[in-house]
């Protein structure tokens, strides 16, 4: 049996790995109507395994034209093999679920996506669309759907905008433009206002200062407590000013300060400070500037451990994380809550839904 390198990374620095601890055989896909089976070899070199991130990796036996046939026969006939379908597709990077999407339409002349919303339902189609759209198409689509539904869903906005990279906000921005017709920043403001929109707005420039201007720090520090704790009424325009244009590296610099100078830490001075939208966008960045992995990993807690699931935040995060930093959401999640991810989608969640959500949570810790 191989070896896996199982993630021992914590909330702050990236542990060394144990490599004594083996993994369960690798999972098959078997359609059983058809008895068509192939196994799932998702694992990388070690060499890049150790940098990878993501639950979610490119199969290395990669064929689309293959992979096309398997789905297309779970399709075929009476009834649906809704297992072959959330295995295969989970078992393979998004490029690849491209690939497979065009190999598709080639062998059997009909769109994949529409033949998958018409086999599957509820939860779980909404999941595998997730799964088969383009990262940065599918942060537009959502976007849209949170400006353009009845009322705004701020949560989105919030999460999207204070989570991604500038490349990834101006990539969206022209997706955006280019799959709905109009402009995000119009959008945004059209549906908001004060200084929550200034601050989305700042975010959409995708324009963070690059490293550390270390002649900034104690005065940024100094600037946050006069704004807010050292002042009657708060000066919003000096926390948006601040936090929506250093960088993450820089601002963690200027919370360690701020602690120092003031005893207390940064969310503290938000939260006595400012309300509503506005505060829910500044403790997000906050937040995210500290570890984007912890800001997710509780994002997914208060998804299931509230009342009632909310499942729209569960699958969103579980599909946009999964090649990106899932491991190190799974071991945020681990230290923050002790119990794992995994156990809490099984006692949250049920069916094929339950299923396709672990393959992307990627193990149990």
């Amino acid at each position: 049996m191989r070896k896996r390198v199982l993630s021992a990374f914590s909330c702050d620095t990236a542990a060394s790995v144990p490599e004594n601890q083996e993994r369960p055989p690798e999972p098959q896909i078997t359609c059983e109507r058809h008895k068509d089976t192939h196994l799932l070899k998702a694992y990388l070199p070690s060499a890049k395994r150790m940098t990878f991130r993501g639950s979610v990796r490119p199969f290395v036996n990669f064929n689309a034209k293959h992979d096309a046939e398997v789905l297309h026969k779970a399709m075929k006939g009476i009834g649906t093999d809704e297992d072959t379908i959330l295995m295969l597709l989970a078992a393979r990077s998004n490029d690849q679920r491209q690939q497979i999407k065009a190999a598709y339409k080639k062998a059997y002349g009909k769109d994949l996506l529409s033949a998958l919303k018409s086999e599957l339902g509820g939860l779980l189609e909404s999941l595998i669309v997730a799964l088969m759209t383009p990262p940065r198409s599918y942060d537009a689509s959502q976007l849209h759907k949170a400006l353009k539904g009845a009322g705004t869903d701020d949560d989105v906005l919030i999460e999207i905008l204070a989570s991604r990279t500038g490349e990834q906000v101006k990539d969206v921005i022209k997706v955006y433009k280019k799959e709905f017709g109009s402009k995000l920043e119009k959008d945004v403001c059209g549906d908001t206002s004060g200084h929550y929109q200034k601050l989305l707005v700042i975010l959409l420039q995708g324009s963070r200062e690059e490293g550390v201007d270390e002649s900034k720090i104690e005065k940024d520090a100094q600037d946050l407590y006069a704004a807010g704790e050292g002042k009657f009424g708060t000066d919003e325009e000096k926390f948006i000013t601040i936090l929506g244009n250093r960088s993450a590296e820089h601002l963690r610099k200027v919370f360690d300060a701020y602690k120092k100078l003031s005893g207390s830490d940064i969310e503290d001075s938000i939260k006595g400070e400012t309300t509503g939208n506005l505060e829910g966008l500044l403790l997000a960045v906050v937040k995210c500037a500290k570890s984007v992995p912890e800001y997710f990993a509780e994002s997914l807690y208060k998804s299931m451990r509230r009342a009632g699931t909310d499942d729209d935040t569960l699958m969103r995060i579980m599909v946009s994380r999964s090649e990106v930093d899932m491991l190190d959401i799974r071991a945020c999640f681990k230290k923050m809550y002790g119990e794992s991810l995994h156990t809490t989608i099984q006692e949250d969640t049920s069916g094929d839904y339950q299923k396709a959500l672990l393959y992307l949570c990627g193990g149990n810790d």
